[in-house]
């Protein structure tokens, strides 16, 4: 099961509505890329890279976005989906929903 946390929903919305600002349709776009991103993740949580003890990175194909991730026994959960230069702290910050 996938559960994406409040802040990472924040973070979808927010560049969502940046993208939409910049190109009508673009944020749509990023959308559908965040969902590829997503169903990746759940057909192989372990493909992506360890980033911080159980932390894992997913990058996105064509937008500088990555989604950051922890798997628990029953569960994945997105903690995070930032812009790549965004500095790492922010998802550090976040706490995992259980």
């Amino acid at each position: 099961m996938l559960i994406i946390g409040k802040e990472a929903e924040k973070d979808i919305r927010e560049a969502y509505d940046w993208y939409e600002r910049k190109l009508k349709s673009l944020g749509t776009s990023f959308l559908a890329e965040i969902e590829a991103t997503l169903e990746k993740i759940q057909e192989n949580p372990h493909l992506y890279a360890l980033v911080h003890q159980s932390m894992r990175r997913a990058l996105c194909r064509r937008f500088p976005y990555a989604v950051y991730y922890m798997e628990t026994k029953t569960s994945i959960v997105v903690l995070a989906v930032l812009q790549q230069r965004r500095k790492p702290v922010v998802w550090k910050k976040r706490k995992l929903v259980k």
